[in-house]
């Protein structure tokens, strides 16, 4: 079992109607592909939410994979939108029988990513964004390997993450100095990751962001149409 930050839960976004209803669009020109799982990772303070929410307003090919959890809905959340809401006792049956890609117990509250959704979005060409630290990181690699890309996101320095956490003015100089030790301990696993990227501008941290997502939509393993393109091409 992984350990999922507890700073990113507030922060789970609802995919968008484009992810929830439909299936990605093919014009003429757009040869079909593979989807994949975008995971985004980094010490809270490091501008991860604000790089998850830019990308999701800005890009509707790609949204946020929608949790089984047992956390009581809160107001204004809608089941299936925000996240699948069920008990202890459905939830540890989904577990026994296999059905998440990852699963973390936060709070004493539990939350996984369904397998057959995922599975099935990226069959259809959908991308999907994880907001998760390490721990699901990893065990979303050691499932779906091919299918993850991996972005964490490093502060210019210890000094300038402290200093952020601080500006925002609603945590305690206790909370605050566990939230830095928590730090310490996620970027020691920055090796762990496909690109890492360090957020010293937060609009110059998201081009970069982006630019990786766009290479890797073209990684030729991935452009499932292409076989059949390039043969009509040589005929």
């Amino acid at each position: 079992m992984t350990t999922r930050s507890p700073l990113d839960l507030p922060h789970r976004l609802a995919p968008s109607a484009h992810m929830a209803n439909s299936k990605p669009s093919e014009t003429p020109d757009t040869l079909h592909r593979r989807g994949l799982m975008f995971v985004l990772s980094s010490p809270s303070g490091t501008g991860k939410t604000t790089i998850a929410r830019r990308l999701l307003a800005e890009d509707d090919a790609i949204g946020m994979s929608v949790s089984v959890t047992t956390r009581p809905p809160r107001p204004g959340e809608v089941d299936g939108q925000d996240y699948h809401f069920t008990d202890e006792a459905g939830f540890d049956a989904m577990v026994e029988a296999g059905e998440f890609l990852e699963w973390a117990e936060v709070f004493g509250h539990s939350y996984g990513t369904p397998k057959a959704q995922i599975k099935a979005g990226l069959k259809d060409g959908q991308d999907f964004l994880f907001d998760i630290d390490w721990q699901g990181t990893q065990q979303l690699y050691q499932r779906m390997e091919v299918d993850v890309v991996r972005v964490f996101l490093l502060p210019p320095s210890i000094a300038a993450l402290e200093h952020r956490l601080a500006a925002r003015g609603t945590d305690s100089a206790d909370v605050i100095a566990g939230r830095m030790s928590r730090a310490r301990s996620e970027i020691s696993h920055w090796d762990g990751y496909d690109y890492v990227i360090v957020n010293d501008d937060i609009d110059a941290c998201f081009e970069k962001v982006r630019t990786i997502l766009d290479a890797e939509r073209m990684n030729r393993a991935r452009q499932t149409g292409l076989v059949d393109f390039v043969r009509e091409l040589m005929r």
